[in-house]
């Protein structure tokens, strides 16, 4: 990577022209705002500017067709006396070509926009932030906005979380830790709550753990988090961003004004620059995650013990015990290094909010994985069938392919450009055979021969969804022997054939059960 490219305006705050706003209890009363999209951020970010009589004008492309969510938010802000802009009356605001940012810059003021209130989708070369960016109109991603609606007193600590893999394990974690350390606390931004529906709430969290994607946080100046952390960076988004230094340097501005600490993994590089380059809070410290023995200000792993050295009071000389590999074991299934670095991340984060380490350990125990993301389906004949269809790029897959030695990879969909050699070079000696399906299975299959030419490779050449992952599951049937994991990890997006990675992962696990389900060997599921 050449280098992290500089914020475009630094962290300046960037206000509206009637003044600041940093608090809910600011005069938000008459702030002209634009708010771009009716999706779940779009909408909840209108309703809180609307409950605080701002005017609020709404931009939606599509036409909420009757019947559906997008016409009921429409209704809703309709009523609470928001202008809807919709459908074909909307095109001139998402117009591209020559005279676009013109056009834009006309309907903004024409508008008397004071703030433009982004969505995570919108790119910032679209003619409408440039328009806005030019006219000296802030632009505030909904994490922005939310950050800036927090009550002046008592609001609850943010634990920020950003990464190319793993953020939502590590929220999920995050949150199992916090509240087996008896806090209120919610998962909250790109999983679960939104974001603006979590500062609102009436009832006040101890702790609100926070996903935010290099998206939100590109628009986002003045978040100053409890703890953040970058899981890792590889090359993704770099359509969105125009660079992969770009990319990082947006994953990078989670770590602005961190307060307690910022967590970085000592196995990538590129993420303890993103803590070197932050400007934080003084007194905040650099914490390090890995695999290895921890340093000072570290936690990572001595044999099977998830150690701390960096939130004990004589680092120097001892480490907290905050669990161990049997904590994390699912289905008699040991965790992949992956989960483990995710485990230590969230550790990290958990223990700069205070959490003690025998609440770390209850949490790690409670944790239970979202759908899809190494997700064990059943094991069968001394075979392990493992879901991990959430493995959409190359690096997450990467990550997966470590879980076991032995391996039946079942892999392809549309890898968007990315490139595997490095991947299947770095995992040959692990594969005992690798089944494709989908878009860019020829791709992966040659990569396979450069690189592992005497592993057998099975091509499935149908294009309908069921009937590709039947021939896959059965193609590994018949490549798999007792020991063997079976792993969907596709390396690759979804789109291509199925609506999205969940209906890929369910098809895959209802084929394994229904030729497998019957001999299900493992133990019981401690999730039921």
């Amino acid at each position: 990577m050449a280098g992290l490219v500089p914020l475009e305006t630094g962290f300046a705050s960037p206000e509206p022209r009637g003044g600041r706003l940093t608090c809910r209890e600011a005069d938000w009363a008459g702030l002209r705002v634009v708010v771009v999209g009716l999706g779940v951020s779009g909408f909840a970010a209108a309703d809180a500017l609307l409950e605080q009589q701002a005017r609020v004008t709404v931009l939606e492309g599509k036409e909420p067709e009757p019947g559906t969510q997008l016409a009921e938010r429409a209704r809703l802000l309709g009523i609470l006396g928001a202008e809807l802009v919709t459908g074909e009356a909307a095109a001139g605001w998402f117009a591209t070509g020559d005279h676009a940012v013109a056009a834009c810059t006309k309907a903004l003021d024409e508008q008397g926009a004071e703030v433009v209130v982004t969505s995570p989708g919108l790119r910032p070369s679209t003619p409408l932030l440039e328009a806005a960016r030019r006219a000296g109109i802030p632009v505030w991603s909904e994490v922005e906005l939310a950050w800036r609606m927090r009550p002046s007193q008592g609001a609850a600590p943010w634990l920020c979380v950003t990464g190319t893999n793993g953020k939502t394990t590590v929220v999920r974690m995050l949150t199992a830790m916090l509240e087996a350390g008896g806090e209120r606390a919610v998962a909250a931004g790109n999983v679960g709550t939104p974001i603006m529906e979590a500062i609102l709430d009436p009832t006040r969290f101890g702790a609100i753990a926070v996903e935010l994607s290099s998206f939100q946080l590109h628009h986002t100046w003045t978040v100053s988090p409890e703890a953040s952390c970058v899981l890792n960076i590889a090359a993704d988004h770099v359509d969105w961003h125009g660079s992969i230094e770009a990319y990082a340097g947006d994953k990078g501005r989670i770590h602005h004004n961190a307060q307690v600490a910022a967590v970085y993994n000592v196995q990538d590089e590129v993420t303890r620059t993103l803590v070197e380059q932050a400007d934080v809070v003084e007194g905040c410290r650099a914490v390090g995650f890995g695999l290895g023995t921890p340093g000072l200000s570290e936690l990572g792993l001595v044999e099977d013990v998830l150690a701390d050295r960096a939130f004990v009071d004589d680092r120097q000389n001892s480490a907290a015990e905050l669990g161990t590999l049997e904590d994390l074991t699912r289905d008699g299934v040991a965790p992949a290094p992956h989960l483990v670095a995710n485990a230590l991340a969230a550790a990290a984060l958990a223990r700069a909010h205070g959490v003690q380490p025998a609440a770390i350990r209850a949490g790690l125990r409670a944790f239970r994985a979202d759908p899809h993301r190494m997700e064990t389906v059943l094991v069968a004949d001394g075979i392990t069938w493992v879901d991990d269809s959430k493995a959409t790029n190359p690096h997450a897959a990467a990550a997966a392919l470590t879980a076991s030695d032995r391996i039946v990879w079942v892999a392809g969909g549309d890898l968007k450009g990315a490139e595997v050699d490095e991947l299947v070079a770095a995992v040959a000696d692990r594969l005992q055979a690798v089944v494709l399906l989908g878009k860019d299975a020829r791709v992966i299959a040659e990569a396979v021969a450069r690189h592992a030419p005497e592993v057998p490779v099975d091509h499935i050449e149908h294009t309908d969804p069921r009937r590709a992952v039947t021939d896959a599951v059965t193609a590994a049937t018949a490549r798999a022997a007792a020991g063997d994991m079976v792993l969907l990890a596709p390396a690759a997006a979804s789109i291509d054939m199925f609506s999205n990675y969940g209906e890929r992962g369910d098809l895959f696990a209802q084929e394994v059960r229904r030729l497998h389900g019957g001999q299900d060997d493992g133990p019981d599921r401690a999730d039921g």
